[in-house]
């Protein structure tokens, strides 16, 4: 007797969702536009209009956590090993094992739920009221003007902030959140100097979300045999938008293709992101003293 469990596939993704979780890749983002504005005076304005993914939320972070139903495994000719149909006997011994294992998975399930909450600012993500609880969250958040659920972890968000440049600036920063998922930092160097770096914006490796996400593909690709885990990866978004620095001060340094461009009195950096971005938009600013 010979048969290859289909519940690898689904375990394989849940494996992978917690893998990716614990490497900071658990807030990504869609198809955005995002701007920063800093002038001579000392003061930013920051915008990020559009998608972002929450994999805590996901049906590929709870694929192992959904209603129980028995499902047969693929049965396996031992000499050929081609798939055959399973004979009666082994459906029943299956099954059996199946009824055996219940307790153990539930069991497996809370605590999985339990740990995702973890990351979700204690949200537990089975609670079919999670993903309106997170939007509620965020919307008590100052600068979190629109927040719009659009399923399976993805919400459509307006994010504004403005103010006097007097310390380091971090986007998103969610209460309860580990702060390891940075999409834009702004940090204040001496000599009115600012470096702006956007590691959410790049799939470079250890460069920021995009890059444990990206890194976990070929995992992602293989379960993708599963019809389940192939929709699951099919709901996550990809990485599209355009991140723009506006200035009045000097550009000291930056790695965009183009350079800067003038528009009025400002230099203008634009950085077209795409799973193909390597590099994250970085850029060195110098204001006025």
């Amino acid at each position: 007797m010979s048969f290859i469990s289909n519940a690898r596939m689904k375990a394989g993704a849940t494996l992978t969702a917690f893998s990716l979780l614990l490497t900071g890749c658990f807030i990504t983002p869609g198809k955005f536009e995002s701007e920063l504005a800093l002038s001579n005076e000392g003061t930013f304005d920051f915008s990020y209009s559009g998608e972002i993914f929450f994999l805590g939320l996901s049906q590929l972070a709870q694929m192992d956590n959904q209603a129980e139903e028995f499902e047969a495994n693929d049965c396996y000719d031992e000499e050929t090993y081609e798939q055959r149909e399973c004979t009666e006997g082994e459906l029943a011994e299956q099954r059996e094992a199946w009824e055996a294992g219940a307790e153990a998975r539930q069991a497996k399930a809370k605590e999985e739920a339990q740990q995702m909450a973890q990351f979700l600012g204690g949200i537990d993500p089975s609670d079919p009221e999670a993903t309106e609880e997170l939007r509620q969250l965020l919307l008590r958040h100052k600068g979190w003007n629109k927040v719009e659920s659009k399923g399976d972890g993805v919400f459509d968000i307006e994010y504004s902030a403005s103010g006097k440049l007097s310390h380091n600036l971090m986007f998103p920063i969610i209460e309860g959140f580990p702060t390891t998922n940075i999409f834009v930092q702004v940090v204040l160097r001496d000599e009115n100097q600012v470096r702006v770096n956007a590691p959410g914006f790049s799939s470079e490796s250890d460069a920021g979300p995009m890059g444990g996400m990206m890194g976990a593909m070929p995992g992602l690709a293989a379960m993708g045999q599963s019809d389940q885990s192939a929709e699951a990866m099919e709901n996550i978004p990809t990485i599209d938008g355009t991140f723009t620095i506006r200035t009045d001060g000097e550009i000291l340094a930056n790695n965009t293709d183009e350079g800067a461009s003038t528009v009025g009195e400002d230099q203008v950096l634009v950085w077209k992101i795409s799973p193909r971005t390597q590099a994250a938009p970085t850029a060195l600013i110098k204001l006025a003293d």
